[in-house]
């Protein structure tokens, strides 16, 4: 599970009048700014911006930097024209995830955000990877900072830098293991701006300003898996339908690419993803991990937890496959209603 990053930068727009500062792993952020509610309508709406500047920032430089990058993470890369998105994923040797690269080239620089404190292992790894190769990787945190907002286009030229979620969309040569007619987060427009951090409050200028729980909730709604929640040691990428968007099924040798053709090709993943609806009565939300039981048996655990707007009290889980998809379910204690997202 995620832990606070050490030495999370605070953020100057927890400055802002109202704002409360999140805890954990969004340390250094707002969680809201008085009224989380009336934010994830703003969000919606497409008229506020997050402080995401607790996620970190790496670049790759060089001509090799993106046959170097196609070459070890699960997404094709190569080619990619400048100001196009890609999100790709590092896994161990045997296919658990390790990283998720939110991954945007400007034609002479590879942009990488990644989860708040996991920049520095990530570097040191791609740092051993490189060889001969013509790249250089720096951590560039402590000069850029991350802002997300709702909109679905790649970034124009004039505008800052920006990784568009592709979200929940198929991309390139791979496979849904979920719905792919009304999904739920067909909705959701997100990408994150890199900008100068010492312009962050500038870039904001006077639009609204929405937490990272509103961010949040609506993510959780949308089943978007998000790196260190809907992620474990041994997670991979078949079990929370992250192939739709990550990983090219044909695209060549990486890193555990033995396991996600395995998996894909001869069976089904140990365990599932689901969204939850909790009963909201007594008031009180499940902690992020806590245990998911059917007929007073453990079968997975809670991985994020959120309030939203409409549809009230909401989480996901990952659960065993085998647990029926009607089995009425207790998460952390709270009665909880299932529906599928990844298929039993």
């Amino acid at each position: 599970m995620p832990v606070t990053p050490v030495d999370a930068p605070v953020s100057p727009l927890l400055s802002t009048p109202g704002a409360v500062a999140a805890e954990g792993v969004d340390a250094g952020v707002a969680a809201h700014y008085g009224d989380p509610m009336r934010e994830q309508r703003l969000l919606e709406e497409g008229l506020a911006v997050v402080d995401l500047s607790n996620r970190t920032v790496v670049t790759v430089s060089g001509q090799d930097r993106l046959t170097w990058l196609h070459s070890m993470t699960t997404q094709t890369v190569t080619g990619l024209a400048p100001r196009t998105s890609v999100e790709t994923l590092v896994l161990s040797p045997k296919g658990h995830v390790e990283h998720a690269l939110h991954l945007v080239d400007d034609g002479s620089t590879t942009w990488i955000t990644v989860e708040p404190g996991t920049a520095p292992s990530l570097v040191a790894w791609l740092e051993s990877m490189r060889f001969m190769l013509r790249v250089e990787v720096a951590d560039v945190s402590d000069d850029y900072a991350v802002l997300g907002e709702p909109h679905s286009a790649e970034s124009a030229p004039g505008e800052p830098l920006a990784w568009r979620d592709p979200w929940p969309d198929l991309v390139g040569d791979t496979a849904a293991y979920g719905p792919v007619v009304d999904h739920p987060g067909s909705a959701r427009r997100w990408r994150e701006l890199i900008v100068p951090r010492a312009d962050l409050v500038a870039v904001v200028g006077d639009r609204p300003l929405a937490g990272i729980w509103a961010a949040e909730a609506l993510r959780v709604a949308a089943w978007r898996p998000r790196l260190g929640f809907e992620t474990d040691h041994r997670t991979i990428v078949h079990e929370v339908d992250w192939l739709r968007t990550a990983v090219h099924l044909h695209k060549g040798c990486y890193r555990g690419q033995e396991t996600v053709a395995r998996v894909h090709n001869l069976g089904r993943p140990p365990r599932r993803l689901v969204f939850l609806h909790l009963d909201g009565s007594g008031h009180v939300l499940p902690d992020r991990g806590a245990e998911v039981v059917h007929d007073g048996r453990a079968i997975g655990f809670v991985t994020s937890v959120a309030r939203h707007h409409e549809l009230g009290p909401i989480a996901l889980a990952l659960v065993k496959r085998n647990t029926a998809v009607d089995a009425p379910l207790l998460a952390g204690g709270i009665a909880a209603a299932q529906e599928v997202v990844v298929a039993p």
